[in-house]
């Protein structure tokens, strides 16, 4: 087979795999989400009984398994597809979660979210048309320790600093019910840097050398990086996921994850920017374009039917006091 053929051969099975891993996260999230609707409250200040009780339900462990498959899939795409590409392949992800939402949980979303996501999808196509040409298909494995977390140290503070922020603010009396924005951001912030760590651990496996592979895995920054994005990750996404509609928090979480790994991980693993202009400015608009829908998203749930965060009831008003006027 040619050197042409093959490459093209090897894009081909990354973007099969990008496809396979929207499906399973898609479908996780959904299983996750009606499990989640049947549970108690979760609280992020009891980590330990969240995890008990997302443990004794076999429908939320079915879509934990259905998570953990696309992640899988993922280690797959990061070796075969630039970082950028898989990235806009996820994206797309969006629309088949959309479609899930409304079947299987009942979720509406309105008009104004409607149009969000389909300026997603152009945003999308916009990164997707600048990977077109020379260097499209450039893939590197790792990125310098140093670099990586000056990117992911401060992204980790922000996101856990803008979930404590929108906890504080949803706790206020007589406050509509959060849209699931402010946390939707804040846990892509999260998954943002485990898909850099999934990227990195994806460029050090070598079959050929498993000891090497252990040795090599185990003296850089990314198994830590996920150990942290992923215990903190599941507590956050999952009482997120409970209070607010997956409809609108997934998406949200999906854009910030793929729009600040593809941003930060072509400066963290080297990978070039388009040297055609034309190109360039579709990168870079694109990503403007995600970012600003994110911005205009409506912060509070006006739907009477989404789910939301259970709200203490109002005191009875006090009974009047012998002597005083009526």
């Amino acid at each position: 087979m040619p050197a042409g053929e093959g490459s093209r051969a090897v894009l081909w099975w990354g973007v099969a795999s990008a496809l396979l891993a929207n499906v399973l996260y898609s479908t996780g999230f959904v299983l996750e989400k009606r499990a989640l609707s049947g549970l108690p409250a979760l609280s992020t200040r009891q980590p330990a009984r969240l995890v008990r009780h997302l443990l004794s339900s076999p429908l939320w462990l079915g879509g934990s398994l259905a998570l953990a498959a696309g992640f899988a899939a993922q280690l797959a795409v990061y070796r075969t597809l630039p970082i950028a590409a898989a990235q806009g392949i996820f994206v797309s992800g969006l629309v088949l979660l959309l479609l899930l939402s409304s079947v299987f949980l009942g979720e509406r979303t309105s008009g104004r979210e409607r149009r969000g996501i389909l300026a997603i999808l152009l945003a999308l196509g916009m990164v997707v048309a600048s990977l077109q040409g020379n260097g499209a298909s450039t893939v590197t494995r790792t990125a310098p320790a140093g670099t990586l977390l000056a990117i992911a140290l401060p992204s980790l503070a922000a996101g856990l600093w803008l979930y404590g922020s929108a906890e504080r603010r949803a706790k206020r009396r007589h406050r509509q019910p959060s849209s699931g924005v402010p946390y939707g951001v804040a846990v892509g912030l999260l998954y943002g840097v485990s898909s850099l760590a999934v990227k990195g651990v994806s460029g050090l496996l070598d079959a050929r050398d498993p000891a090497g592979t252990v040795r090599a895995l185990f003296t850089s920054p990314y198994p830590y990086l996920l150990l942290f994005t992923g215990a903190v990750g599941l507590v956050l996404s999952q009482t997120a996921l409970q209070r607010c509609r997956a409809s609108l928090i997934v998406p949200v979480c999906t854009t910030v994850t793929c729009v600040f790994t593809a941003a930060c991980g072509t400066v963290a693993f080297g990978e070039p920017l388009p040297a055609d202009p034309l190109r360039l400015a579709l990168r870079l608009g694109g990503t403007a374009m995600a970012v600003l829908v994110l911005l205009t998203l409506p912060r509070q749930d006006t739907d009477a039917t989404a789910p939301g965060p259970e709200r203490a009831p109002e005191p009875e008003p006090a009974a009047p006091t012998q002597g005083a006027d009526p």
